[in-house]
């Protein structure tokens, strides 16, 4: 009788550590995978090893690149269709004749952003506010200009 009782506290007490220790593991990997970290929340500007096509497809995007390489002469990287940071320096480049008084760091923050909307009007694209929020209408201008561009 004795050993029954034994053999089933020490099962339980085996239970119960094997429990309580799966909660700890499962809690901390929940802790540890927040969404916030897993999905790369930014709270400001793009950093500068972020790849920002502000919603060009890869395709638009190397036109994007091509156009900033052989016809500008402001970029030198790869023609990969990710608009990075060698990519937006090109472009803030270019963009100094339309208003972008800012730093030549490839940042896509708002005076990048009132830059490309000025070139944009300026090319008919564009008829919205120039404020610097890349929403649907400078989004929606941007890809109609990458579309007409030339690849060769």
């Amino acid at each position: 009788m004795r050993s029954n009782r034994l053999v089933r506290a020490v099962a339980t007490a085996t239970v119960l550590a094997a429990v309580t220790a799966g909660s700890l593991v499962a809690s901390g990997t929940a802790f540890a995978v927040s969404p916030e970290k897993s999905q790369g929340v930014v709270a400001g500007p793009a950093s500068a090893t972020e790849v920002v096509n502000l919603g060009l497809n890869s395709d638009q995007a190397k036109r994007v690149q091509f156009f900033l390489r052989y016809y500008v002469g402001v970029y030198s990287g790869g023609i990969d269709g990710l608009l990075g940071t060698e990519s937006w320096k090109g472009m803030q480049r270019m963009l100094r004749s339309y208003g972008y008084t800012g730093a030549i760091d490839g940042i896509v923050g708002s005076g990048t952003i009132k830059g490309l909307q000025q070139y944009l009007k300026s090319e008919g694209y564009y008829s919205g506010a120039i404020d610097g929020i890349a929403g649907s209408g400078t989004k929606a201008a941007f890809a109609a200009w990458a579309n007409q561009l030339p690849m060769d």
